[in-house]
C-alpha cells in the first residue's frame, strides 16, 4: 500500500475537520452545528455534485461504457444485500438484519464526495457520469433488504409478516429526499449545460469554488456525530464493529475485480469501489424508519456512521486507490 496516499488523505483539511469534531465529543466540549445549518450543508452538497454530474454526463455522452458501469452499479446494489443478509441473520433479527443489510447495499453520497476530493488533489481525472451511478444505486438496495425482510418473516411461523406493501416501498426508498435532489439536480445540469451553457459558468462559483469549505464544514458535523455514536456500538458488541469494517473491504475487492475485467479507469474505478463499500446512513435511515418501525435505528446507524464512514474516508479511500493502481500499472 502506497504510505502517502495514506498520510496525504488523512492530513487533507475535510479528513482533519472530521477528526476535530470527533476530538470535540471525546473531550467533552460542547460543539454543535445547528440542525438546520446542517441539513442545509447536506442539501448544498447533494444539489452541487447533482448539478456538476449533469452537466459532465452531457460533456462526456450515454456511451456503451457508461452504460456498462451504471448496470454494474445497479448489479451491486441489489446483489450485496442479497449476500449480506443471511451473514447478519446470524446474530440479528430479520427487520435488523434486513435494514443493516439495506445500508450496505446502499451508498454514502458524502464518502464519495470525499473520494472525488481525493482525485482533485491528486490530481486523478473522472467522470461526471459517476453521479447518476450514485443515485441509481441508493435505491434498489432498501427495496431488496425490504423483500429480504418479508420473505424472512413468511417462512418464520411464529412471526407475523410485517411486510409494508410494495407502494409504500417505493415511496420510501425511490421518492426520498437525496434521491430526489441527487437526481433533480442531476438534470438540471444535464438542461443547462444543453440549452445555456453561459448559465453553467454563471453558477460555478456557486457550485465549484465553495464546494470543499462546505464539505469541510459537513465533515466536522459528521465526526461529531460519528463520535456521539460509540457508546452504542459498544453494546452492539464487537460483531457488527467487524462487519462494519470487513464486508465492506469485501464489497470494495468485488468492484476492484469488476473494475479491471471492464478496464475502467483509475480514477472512475475508485468511484465506483467506494460506492460499493460505502453505507448509508441517510436515506436508508429515513427508509426504514417508515418501511421497519421495528428495527433498530442504533445498529444500523452506529455502523455506517460511526465505523463504515470514518474507516473509508481515513483508510479505505487511499487503500482502494493503492490497489486499483497496482492492477492498472
Amino acid at each position: 500500500m502506497n504510505q502517502s496516499l495514506i498520510l496525504e488523505n488523512i492530513f487533507s483539511p475535510a479528513v482533519l475537520f472530521f477528526f476535530m469534531g470527533a476530538a470535540a465529543v471525546c473531550l467533552r466540549i460542547n460543539l454543535e452545528i445547528p440542525p438546520p445549518i446542517s441539513k442545509l450543508l447536506s442539501i448544498y452538497l447533494l444539489i452541487a455534485i447533482g448539478f456538476k454530474g449533469g452537466v459532465e454526463l452531457v460533456r462526456s455522452g450515454l456511451s456503451g461504457s457508461v452504460v456498462t458501469v451504471l448496470l454494474m452499479c445497479l448489479m451491486m446494489a441489489i446483489v450485496v444485500p442479497l449476500y449480506g443478509f443471511p451473514i447478519l441473520r446470524r446474530r440479528f433479527g430479520p427487520e435488523d438484519s434486513a435494514a443493516l443489510a439495506a445500508s450496505f447495499g446502499s451508498i454514502s453520497a458524502v464518502t464519495f464526495i470525499t473520494a472525488s476530493s481525493f482525485l482533485n488533489e491528486i490530481k486523478v481525472e473522472h467522470s461526471g457520469f459517476m453521479i447518476a451511478a450514485l443515485a441509481l444505486m441508493e435505491s434498489p438496495a432498501i427495496v431488496m433488504g425490504l423483500i429480504l425482510n418479508g420473505r424472512s418473516q413468511s417462512q418464520s411461523k411464529n412471526t407475523p409478516s410485517t411486510s409494508p406493501q410494495l407502494s409504500t416501498i417505493i415511496q420510501t426508498s425511490i421518492l426520498n429526499t437525496s434521491v430526489y435532489l441527487l437526481l433533480g439536480s442531476l438534470v438540471v445540469g444535464a438542461l443547462s449545460e444543453t440549452f445555456d451553457h453561459s448559465g453553467v459558468e454563471k453558477i460555478a462559483p456557486f457550485t465549484n469554488q465553495i464546494f470543499y469549505g462546505v464539505l469541510c464544514l459537513f465533515l466536522l458535523e459528521m465526526g461529531i456525530s460519528a463520535a456521539s455514536r460509540i457508546g452504542e456500538l459498544k453494546k452492539s458488541g464487537l460483531f457488527l464493529i467487524a462487519f462494519s469494517i470487513l464486508f465492506p473491504v469485501l464489497n470494495a475487492f468485488v468492484a476492484i475485480a469488476l473494475a479491471s475485467l471492464f478496464k475502467l479507469d483509475p480514477g472512475n474505478a475508485l468511484l465506483f469501489v467506494i460506492l460499493c463499500a460505502s453505507a448509508s446512513y441517510i436515506a436508508v435511515p429515513a427508509a426504514m424508519k417508515t418501511a421497519l418501525p421495528h428495527s433498530n435505528p442504533s445498529l444500523y446507524l452506529s455502523a455506517a456512521l460511526g465505523v463504515t464512514f470514518p474507516f473509508n474516508i481515513i483508510v479505505g479511500i487511499p487503500l482502494y486507490f493503492s490497489v486499483i493502481e497496482r492492477l492498472s500499472a
